[in-house]
């Protein structure tokens, strides 16, 4: 069973020592020999190029397998995984077993592709980890290979000990999160290889901390639950004709008014209960006009004016309701002709609970034009879902979050993006994303250009996650 007793759970937390956090931007201190060898692994794994267009999961995957087995996990509790037509999307499983015959497992999870890279647009080789003011520049430095190289150092650890926890801990290291369409890693498992994931609940990217900029670390975020994500593709066609003899029905006209339109369109303000306790906790720690306006839509989403206030926060806003936009588009076929198809992909991020058959619903109302065709890109993908505020996970995160970021609130947060956790809480495995590396407000160029996350934040992170895993798997 997933509940114990929470004192027990709490028992080592308590007398865990706090560990400071260092000004941002700050050069880094030396490191201890086991930081020293985390790092080994987590440059590894940052400079194995996981690109879907040049890079390799499989290849990335069979290194982190070959640190365990050094470290002395048997063959038996490694299992690669891939598929024939996707042979460089292969990924790994790791069991490491826990001495409970009734408690159930644990999962880790985390993915080990990466957003493209271009070097000609980069300051740095994104593919080559470089340490620089305090900060470690690469592609995947934050996203999500940090998380993905702590889970792996975290079984290293206890296999080199000889940790026997009660419950058996379980990683996935995956491939094709970044890539909509792409293999997926993570809903494979679920779906064809449930056995080797089943667990109480699963661990994954989606928290984290935020600092103010100015090397102040102002929150900690605990995910429960996200979005689901789907993108779909609007099509105008036309018999096209010579650009001498124009006429009202043109297929990029048509396509730009049904855009429009979405554009115009506000999804209704919802809450659950998760982004209710981050409207309430957060406005509270943020004050201010918005603090308070935050608080006062929390208690009545109905309140128009607290609600003009909130939606200056592009954040904010698009955590109140599902979102749509246009993301590309592309039309015509000749500088001199009239346009034979014009297409265009809108991007929907669905709060929790709505199916992506409702919102295409939902579009088609919006446009109100018939002659406009909305086809889901990827069909069958599952209804996103929030797991439970459950306090036999969220009291020892908050417990351990007080020992390692000191007088920093962790606040309940749903996140705007999607993770492969989407997969597994769709065949029941509450998934939960836990504080970890702090960023800046500028993101850290996650997906963008020259990706980094500071020194300390990856070493405290990983510190936390250790005795976090090692605290629920007791």
């Amino acid at each position: 069973m997933l509940r114990k007793s929470l004192s027990f759970l709490l028992a080592g937390a308590l007398a865990l020592p706090q560990v400071a956090i260092g000004q941002a931007g700050g050069q880094s201190t030396a490191l201890r020999p086991d930081q020293q060898e985390f790092f080994g692994l987590y440059k590894e794994l940052v400079e194995t190029n996981t690109t879907l267009s040049e890079g390799s999961c499989t290849e990335a995957a069979a290194k982190m397998a070959a640190r365990l087995r050094a470290a002395g996990m048997t063959e038996d509790q490694l299992i690669p995984f891939s598929k024939p037509e996707h042979p460089k999307d292969g990924g790994l499983v790791a069991i490491y077993p826990g001495t409970s015959g009734t408690l159930e497992p644990m999962l880790l999870l985390a993915h080990i592709d990466v957003v493209e890279a271009k070097r000609e647009d980069w300051e740095r080789d994104p593919f080559k980890l470089v340490e620089e003011n305090g900060y470690y520049y690469a592609r995947g430095a934050v996203d999500d290979k940090a998380m993905a190289a702590i889970w792996v150092d975290t079984l290293a650890r206890f296999a080199k000990t000889g940790y026997k926890p009660q419950r058996t801990i379980k990683l996935a290291l995956t491939c094709g999160e970044e890539t909509s369409g792409a293999f997926n890693g993570a809903e494979w498992l679920a779906q064809n290889k449930r056995d080797l994931i089943d667990a109480a609940f699963a661990l994954n990217e989606g928290g984290g901390g935020r600092t103010d900029g100015n090397g102040k670390l102002m929150v900690q975020t605990l995910q429960v639950g996200e979005k689901a994500y789907q993108d779909f593709a609007l099509t105008a066609t036309n018999p096209g004709g010579h650009s001498s003899q124009p006429v009202p029905d043109n297929a990029i006209y048509d396509l730009s008014a049904a855009l429009l339109k979405i554009d115009e369109h506000e999804f209704p303000v919802e809450f659950n209960d998760v982004t209710r306790a981050f409207f309430t906790k957060s406005g509270q720690q943020r004050g201010g006009e918005v603090g308070q306006a935050m608080q006062a839509l929390a208690a009545n989403p109905d309140d128009k004016a607290a609600l003009a206030i909130v939606d200056r926060d592009k954040a904010l806003h698009s955590m109140l309701r599902t979102t749509c936009v246009a993301t590309q588009v592309d039309a015509g076929h000749a500088l001199n002709a009239l346009p034979q198809r014009a297409t265009a992909n809108v991007n929907c991020r669905m709060f929790p609970g709505h199916t992506a058959d409702e919102t295409q619903a939902v579009l088609a109302q919006v446009i109100g034009n018939p002659g406009i065709k909305i086809e889901q890109r990827v069909k069958g993908k599952p209804i996103a879902k929030s797991p439970p505020l459950d306090p036999a996970i969220v009291k020892p995160v908050e417990a351990l979050a007080a020992q390692y970021f000191p007088d920093v609130p962790v606040i309940p947060a749903m996140s705007t993006g999607a993770t492969d956790g989407l997969y597994l809480s769709a065949v029941g495995i509450p998934v939960y994303g836990i504080p970890s590396v702090w960023t800046d407000p500028d993101g850290n160029g996650t997906h963008g250009l020259n990706e980094r996350v500071e020194a300390k934040a990856l070493y405290t992170a990983r510190d936390y996650l250790h005795d976090l895993v090692r605290t629920l798997a007791r």
